[in-house]
């Protein structure tokens, strides 16, 4: 261990029941406090899992948050100020320099707040494709991944809500496969701010038809086509596992202790009867010491696709060798730990317009912006209430594609897609750069590419080295290149005549294959969607990281619940899914423990 953090060994010893509150800090927490579960992250999975144990009243429950609370954090409860969050409430992370993609060093934001990433992402609510989930059952051999069998998880997440603006929605969603009981936990919505774009939009699906068809639902477990975003919005501001999972009664439950600002380092051994390895004890960073609580039933390590190899890599779970190349004694060989790292690479394709009722006027003018802050706070209404994205294209590239002839397909299904396409009234990344524009965020959302997280030391409060390996497989700049010219199709649609102007920024550069290749290279990012790196496998299988109940491989006291689970990234913005298998996973700690 660093010599930063030569311990002074603290242990929690538990006799009495928990007093349920939200700590500030863990010195906050009665000395005398016992804990049954010790939830590590209190992110997408982490808040939905201690919720949802914290229901029987029999068991003890500690929620342990790194960052701080998301209350009054006005840049992440608007949903139009979604790329203004201070970052103070993010981890702050990089990449390592990316080797194909011109050796960029890339910010990779994470949640660092309560909600985790579902605190600070775009709220976009994309279940993926029935095959999705499908592939994730065959893969385990468990058959409880499935479309069929995860989809009442799906609808128990889901509390479907109207719009900000109260309009009607006929036509832009399908009940059927939605959770309008109000019984669900984070709020769903179309969009509450009509945007200048959308009829042209949704006449192109008129015009071109056979490539962009319209779609009622993406969420049908049939995403093909292109049809109205659906995000985790409610009463126009965001609703994230913190605000559906931690509310106010929730946090007065006696058996719910929620503890911020504190940051695990390690999952430690304990003494077992059993044969496996007990991981029950978790080691926490507090100030220069550090302080162990331990689980009497499990730990639940829920600290993401980043953090939670983090975590286990530096606690001596993970590949033996490499661990002893950083001086980490291994306890647990397990070479698939921070391996399989799968995220969507994207790039964006910009056009000025021929209009002036885009967001860019609200982003380049700080006192408009400052006044529509104001009125959303007495009403919750108006354009702040939108991400600024109303719809979302999912499509396939063509069979009879010439890479196909190298790779196999990597989608999951055939009603599964390739490309995704996001139009957003107005310049995402570089608002009004050159006057009003309408951009197209172009995702590969069936990636080959495989990167992985690794230790940068044995010091553990060091950040974690992140290489999503972007355009490492020929694929992916492939697959890109086919949604670069499918956006150029979807602007030439004859709705589109008199509005588009001309390409702008650096998207002006794409007239070539060259062009358009250097154009991948020097402008991929990621879409910020990682999942993998502490992936199921089957029971027995001599790789990934956890078994399909989601119990760390060849050990006790242990599971995982978080993206890192997913051994394929699914065809969709992921925290849908997350939920889901969040949820499930209560499940599956309740019957082992009731």
């Amino acid at each position: 261990m660093s010599s930063l953090l030569l311990p002074v060994l603290i242990t929690l010893i538990a006799t009495a029941c928990c007093n349920g509150a939200l700590r500030q800090s863990f010195s906050d927490l009665p000395r005398d406090s016992a804990f049954d579960f010790v939830v590590i992250g209190g992110g997408t999975a982490g808040s939905v899992v201690a919720s949802r144990l914290s229901e029987n009243p029999g068991f003890n429950i500690l929620l342990i948050e790194a960052g701080p609370s998301n209350e009054g954090v006005i840049q992440s409860e608007i949903p139009f100020l979604l790329l203004d969050i201070p970052s103070e409430f993010d981890w702050n992370f990089t990449t390592v320099p990316q080797a194909a993609a011109a050796g960029r060093v890339i910010d990779y934001p994470r949640g660092h707040i309560l909600g985790g990433t579902s605190s600070i992402n775009a709220m976009y609510y994309t279940r993926g494709s029935s095959s999705d989930y499908d592939r994730f059952a065959k893969f385990t051999g468990d058959s409880g991944w499935s479309w069929n069998n995860i989809f009442k998880y799906i609808l128990k997440t889901e509390k479907w809500v109207p719009p900000a603006d109260n309009h009607n929605t006929a036509g832009q969603f399908n009940p059927v496969f939605h959770n309008l009981k109000g019984t669900g936990m984070t709020s769903v919505s179309l969009p509450g701010f009509p945007q200048g774009i959308d009829r042209r939009v949704v006449q192109t699906t008129s015009e071109l038809a056979d490539e962009f068809p319209f779609n009622l639902d993406m969420n049908s477990g049939n995403p093909l086509g292109l049809g109205w975003l659906q995000s985790t919005i409610g009463g126009g501001a965001r609703s994230s596992s913190a605000i559906g999972y931690l509310t106010p009664s929730i946090l007065s439950r006696k058996n719910l202790e929620v503890v911020l600002n504190t940051q695990v380092t390690r999952v430690l051994e304990v003494p077992s009867n059993g044969k496996s390895k007990s991981f029950r004890q978790v080691e926490l960073s507090i100030g220069s010491k550090l302080v162990t609580v331990t689980a009497r039933k499990e730990v639940i390590l829920s600290a993401g696709t980043v953090n939670t190899p983090h975590v286990l890599l530096n606690s001596g779970i993970g590949d033996a060798a490499e661990l002893r190349n950083i001086g980490i004694h291994a306890v647990l060989n397990l070479p698939s730990v921070g391996k399989n790292m799968s995220d969507h690479p994207m790039v964006t394709a910009d056009y000025n317009v021929n209009s002036n009722d885009t967001f860019d006027d609200i982003r380049t003018n700080a006192t408009l912006e400052a006044e529509l802050i104001t009125a959303w706070e007495a009403s919750h209404t108006g354009p702040l209430v939108t991400i600024g994205t109303d719809h979302v294209s999912y499509s396939r590239i063509p069979e009879n594609a010439s890479i196909f002839s190298q790779f196999e397909d990597p989608a999951s299904g055939k009603n599964s897609p390739h490309l995704e396409i996001s139009i957003a009234n107005g310049g995402v990344f570089v608002p009004g750069a050159s006057g009003n524009q309408v951009s197209a965020l172009l995702i590969l959302v069936t990636p080959v590419s495989r990167g992985s997280i690794t230790l940068k030391s044995n010091n553990p409060l060091d950040p974690p080295l992140i290489d999503p390996a972007f355009l490492s497989s020929e694929f992916d700049t492939f697959a890109l290149k086919e949604l670069i010219a499918a956006s150029k199709r979807f602007f030439a649609a004859p709705v589109w005549k008199d509005y588009i102007v001309a390409p702008a920024g650096a998207f002006a550069n794409t007239t070539t294959d060259e062009e358009t290749t250097r154009f991948i290279v020097e402008t991929v990012t990621p879409a910020f969607h990682p999942v993998g790196t502490a992936s199921m496998s089957p029971k027995n299988a001599n790789f990934g990281v956890v078994d399909p109940d989601l119990k760390l491989k060849g050990a006790a006291g242990l599971r995982v619940v978080d993206a890192s689970v997913m051994p394929f990234v699914p065809a969709a913005h992921p925290q849908a899914a997350v939920y889901a298998i969040a949820e499930r996973a209560s499940d599956l700690i309740k019957a082992d423990w009731e």
